[in-house]
């Protein structure tokens, strides 16, 4: 088979180590890549926006699956543009990801299908925004969200009145986010643990992955701003069996069901990112795609070839598909660049890649790299992802964080708490 990796992170990366790996695979191109894909594939230089251009390239070398990593081109119709020239394709049509890429679209889908989210109001303009918060019931904290993608960063907590007018400043005023803060929703803040759900569906059934803890926040503790995330750890250690069957029952086979019904069948990967409360789940968003982080917690872990995966979830036949799992714990550190989530600086020469790669159980996935003058160098906010494979999760963890430190970069930071909270010996 020849293969196609759209996007250009470290979750397109992780994917296409996942595929490489597959003895149906013969060819495998990513579009546009990164400096670390290219070791394992031929880079294409064709922006993900490019949909059309995408689909000429597929049709003119005869792909057979092209598999779509960001949330961009799904939301620009890449799936509906492949589906018209019968070229196959694993990713939601452009109908279906408004889940993801309308936040208020999928406020509203929840509310009309009774699945279980926080309150919520919708504000048009910052006179709106101020008006519900003056006759809001609650107090404080409260959760504002830019109702487009802002790249993982829309999402505003504000602890008091003085955070609220500057979380309006931000998103209705300054525009920061531009046409994505056109509308915003203000959501109660729920407490609880979050944790990340994944699972395939054809349309009709609906097949779950393996569960996954991120940690979106920049600092240790959960301080700092919203990043794309800073480093996970699979499985979540709080969803047991109870919460489990609850989340699939009372959320995704609700959802896939609501979207079938109202004519938006779903077909790929769908994100639920969940707050664990003492009243039960609780949906706080949904993506249309595998996270990132999540997706090389995902990778390393699936022991089963992806290829049929992804071809039983194209054509309608997910009861045919069992997948196997490591029964491995796995744990993942992204290494930022100074200055993220703000304006990261680029260019600092990086060491010590080949060196983590090589400790057991260890994969460095590319994010925000280059090159120059044979050498990798700093070119994005999150430049790698460290991703480590253990028998417990002690033993994930100290191979991930040996493996983060062997690598130097000017400016280099992360967080040293992923899965400190997870149980030593499990």
């Amino acid at each position: 088979m020849k293969v196609l990796v759209v996007g250009s992170g470290a979750r397109e990366h992780a994917l296409a180590w996942k595929l490489r790996g597959s003895p149906l695979v013969k060819e495998l191109y990513c579009a546009p890549g990164n400096v670390g894909l290219a070791r394992i594939a031929d880079r294409v230089p064709i922006d993900p926006s490019s949909i059309v251009e995408l689909a000429d390239f597929a049709a003119t070398i005869k792909i057979d699956l092209t598999v779509v990593g960001p949330e961009l081109p799904l939301t620009l119709g890449i799936v509906d543009e492949f589906q018209k020239r019968d070229l196959p394709i694993f990713g939601a049509t452009q109908a279906a990801a408004e889940i993801e890429s309308s936040k208020v679209f999928a406020k509203e889908f929840m509310k009309k299908h009774g699945i279980p989210t926080a309150r919520f109001d919708v504000a048009c303009s910052a006179a709106e925004a101020r008006a519900f918060l003056r006759k809001r019931k609650g107090g404080f904290p409260i959760v504002f969200k830019a109702d487009g993608l802002a790249g993982g960063k829309g999402v505003l907590v504000a602890r008091d009145k003085k955070e609220a007018e500057e979380a309006i400043e931000t998103l209705q005023v300054e525009r920061r986010f531009g046409v994505a803060g056109d509308r915003v929703v203000l959501e109660e803040f729920l407490e609880g643990h979050e944790a990340s759900f994944f699972a395939l569906s054809d349309g009709e059934r609906v097949l779950p992955l393996v569960t996954c803890q991120d940690y979106k926040r920049l600092g240790d503790g959960d301080e700092g701003p919203n990043t794309g995330g800073m480093g996970g750890y699979s499985p979540s250690v709080h969803i047991d069996t109870d919460t489990f069957r609850e989340i699939l029952d009372d959320i995704l086979l609700p959802t896939i069901a609501g979207l079938a019904k109202d004519g938006r069948p779903y077909r790929g990967v769908l994100y639920v990112g969940l707050m664990l409360t003492k009243k039960g789940p609780r949906v706080l968003e949904y993506n249309a795609r595998f996270g990132d982080p999540e997706a090389e917690l995902i990778a390393v872990r699936m022991k089963s070839d992806l290829i049929p995966v992804l071809q039983a979830t194209l054509g309608g036949r997910l009861e045919e598909i069992n997948i196997d799992w490591l029964k491995a714990r796995s744990v993942c550190v992204v290494l930022a660049a100074r200055g993220y989530p703000e304006e990261a600086e680029d260019g600092a020469p990086i060491a010590g890649i080949d060196a983590a790669e090589a400790q057991e159980g260890v994969e460095v996935f590319h994010s925000g790299t280059g090159v120059k003058d044979g050498k990798f160098t700093v070119a994005g906010g999150r430049v790698l992802a460290v991703t480590a494979l253990g028998a417990t999760f002690a033993q994930a963890r100290e191979r991930c964080y040996k493996a983060a430190q062997t690598i130097q970069f000017e400016g280099r930071h992360y967080r040293s708490d992923i899965a400190r909270d997870t149980p030593e010996h499990a």
